[in-house]
Order: structure tokens, then sequence, then C-alpha cells
């Protein structure tokens, strides 16, 4: 790698507020390039759209974090709970990649997910009714008050975790998944500690009693023998922080944009029936999750022209590759009546989104629900005041609060659309 990698800025405060001129002039300069992240490990960056469809598909670049340590400790932190819960499907190749992904798809099926719809929509609507009251005093965070909640309680419904346990598993990684550089704070250790000993009761449970749930699903598919204790802990890890941050974001994302775009809002509440379309719009205008997540190549391989050595960290940013002009007319504009195109936001490949049909019944859920109850909802401060530094600040992009106000009207009500199952 060049002896002069840039340091690469997009996690700052003004950058994180408005990504997009940061990404767009770095495109300009070269879709492919080497960067040094904020966590000082060095790592090339992809921006351009065809560079990042080869790079998420391409078999010369693994996702095997364990290997990846093992021959380079430099090349990347596994971060809290550490390496021994990187064993999931999203830090490994084929044929650990395969067999993994085939549990977790038997248990994904597109009945188990519709089943959640009548559950989705009751929680929905309960957390609003909740923010009404609260809103008759003043402003509401929806983060907090919506957002987060709606995707996490359906995670842990979907896997079993105890009632009386999912308040303070949500506080343990709202903890963890705070941003910090360098060592661990002492709080995001305790906060790990915690969720491991949760996760590991949940394992244990599962493996003494037959539940009829996502996990039950997964033991009763691949049987102990195939599914060894440790990956069992490291999915359950996964599924929730994948089954719930990029979905709290992707809600707290749209709902500014909407709010910033009225006559698309607008075009929303009098055209139901441009939701699907409308979810997809906005996940390609603010992918809820900018870089895909740990990549690092097994050999030399070219991209776009660009030459990258073996055992170099790859950063593929989606948020830049759905804005790619080259791909899409307008790139910079938000408009829900856009042709229908592949959007990288669920990623690429065979590591594509399995959650991206509970992503998008839940998108639904929450858009039809909170516009439905509030179309004249706005903004409580400026859009420049409100911050995203959700995460780690490199994988995820959500905000730390939204808060609005929230005004009931029977005016423009956004009608209930189902679209028809595949």
């Amino acid at each position: 790698m060049t002896e002069h990698a840039v340091t690469w800025g997009a996690w700052d405060d003004a950058a994180q507020t408005d990504l997009y001129p940061t990404l767009e002039a770095a495109r300009r300069g070269c879709p492919v390039q080497p960067v040094q992240l904020p966590d000082g490990h060095r790592a090339w960056l992809v921006l351009g759209h065809a560079a990042a469809r080869q790079a998420l598909k391409d078999d010369r670049i693994s996702k095997d974090m364990a290997a990846a340590i093992d021959s380079d400790p430099d090349v990347v932190d596994a971060g809290l709970p550490g390496p021994a819960f990187s064993r999931h499907m999203l830090n490994v190749d084929p044929p650990d990649h395969t067999r993994l992904r085939r549990l977790v798809a038997g248990a994904f099926t597109a009945q188990r997910v519709a089943a959640l719809e009548p559950a989705i929509e009751k929680l929905a609507n309960d957390l609003l009714d909740e923010l009404e009251v609260a809103a008759s005093e003043g402003p509401v965070d929806l983060v907090t008050g919506f957002a987060q909640p709606v995707p996490f309680l359906v995670i842990c419904e979907l896997i079993g975790v105890p009632h009386h346990e999912r308040a303070q598993l949500h506080a343990a990684f709202q903890t963890l998944l705070r941003p910090w550089h360098g060592s661990p704070p002492p709080e995001a250790v305790a906060a790990s500690d915690a969720i491991v000993a949760t996760l590991e009761r949940l394992a244990d449970m599962h493996r003494e009693n037959e539940y009829d749930d996502l996990v039950g699903a997964m033991l009763a598919a691949g049987g102990p023998e195939n599914l060894t204790r440790q990956e069992l802990l490291s999915s359950l890890f996964q599924l929730i922080v994948a089954g719930h941050d990029t979905t709290t974001s992707l809600i707290g994302n749209a709902v500014v944009d909407l709010l910033e775009h009225p006559d698309q809002l607008r075009l929303l509440l009098d055209e139901p029936e441009r939701m699907s379309t409308a979810i997809d719009e906005l996940m390609r205008y603010s992918a809820p999750v900018p870089h895909a997540t740990f990549r690092v190549t097994s050999e030399p391989i070219d991209i776009d022209g660009v030459h990258i050595p073996e055992n170099q960290q790859v950063l593929v940013c989606l948020a830049a590759a759905n804005r790619d002009p080259d791909v899409y007319e307008d790139a910079d504009m938000l408009d829900i009546s856009r042709p229908r195109r592949s959007h990288l936001s669920f990623g690429h490949g065979i590591h594509y989104c399995l959650g991206a049909p509970l992503a998008r019944l839940e998108a639904r859920i929450a858009f039809t629900a909170l516009f439905g109850r509030f179309p004249d909802m706005k903004l409580a401060v400026d859009r420049a005041e409100l911050r995203w530094d959700h995460g780690d600040g490199l994988v995820l992009r959500g905000l730390r609060d939204l808060p609005v106000h929230l005004r009931r009207t029977d005016q423009g009500r956004l009608r209930q659309f189902t679209p028809p199952m595949n």
C-alpha cells in the first residue's frame, strides 16, 4: 500500500451530518483508493457501483476475520465481545458460510416472517400510543420511542429472549454500540460481559428444550453436531445487532428524508401502493449501512484497474455506490417514483442480507403506522442540529435522537397497503 494513504474523514461530526459530499468528492478522485481508517488500520476504499459489485461477490476477497487476524493481527480489531464471537455467517467463507447461512435461512422463511406482521403492527401502534400521550407535553424522540424498540423487540421475539431480560439486554447493546476508539471503556466491557451472559443463558435454554422460534429452527435444521456452541453464540450476537440496529437507522434516516422532501411524502400519502419502491429508494438515498462489513484480500486482485495486494482490508462503500451517477440518473435526488433498480444497501452476492424481507416488512409497518397517524409530523429542531454517529461510525450510520412534534390529523391519512406476497 502507498506510504501516503489519506486519512478517511467520513466519520467526523460534520461529515456524518452530511456524508454524501465527502463521498462524492472521494469517488470523483478515484473509485478505488487507499485510506487510513480512524482506528489506525489501513484499507482500500471502494466507491464506484461497478467496483463495489465486484468486490462484494469476488471470492478472492475473504470475510474470514479469524483467519485474517491469525495471518496479521494488525489488519483489523475484532472488537468486543472478541474474536470468539466472530464465528457467524457474516465473518466466514464457504464451506462454513454455506452451512451457517443454510441454518439461518431455514429459520427466516417467508411464512415465518409474514406471520410476524400482526405482532409488529400491534407493537408499532402501542409505541405510538405512548408517544402520542408524551407529545402533549412537547417534542418526543422518535429514535428511543419508536425506531429502536420496534426492530429490537421483534428480533427478541424471533430468537426467544425472555421478556424480563429484554430491557436490560437493549441497554447493554446501546452501550456497547456507542462509538469509541482505542481501548474499550469500562462501561463497554461491562455491557459486553452482560450480553455474553444473556446469550449463554439463551443458548443453554434452547439446547435443553425445544422452542418454536428462530433459534429452535436453526438447531432443528442443523442438529447439535452441525452448530457448535460458539457458532450459536456468535450467530445470536450477529442476529441481534444486524436484526435491529440497521432497521433502527433505516427508520430514523427515512423519516428525516421524507420530512425534508414534503413532495415525496405527499406522493406516498396519496399513493400508498408506492410503499415498496419508496422503501428501496429511501435505502438507496440514505443507506443505513454506508459501508459493508469486514473483507480482506486472500490474494492480489485488481478492482476497476487498481491493484490491491494480498492481505489488505477492503472497505466497500455502499452509500457512495448507491449514488453513482453512472448508474442512477439524478442520483442525489430522492424520487420514490424512480424506476426500481437494484441498490446495494442489502449487499450483493453470497452475503446478501438474509433479513431483507423482515427489514422491509418492519419499515412498511413503521411508516404506515407513523405517517398514517401523524402525516403532519414536523422536526422539533433545525435539520442542521441532527447528528448521526450511531454504532461504530464506520459500518453503521444512525441518528443519536430524532426530536419531532407529533400532530394527529385525519387529513391526508396514509391508507393501509399490503403488497401481494411473492
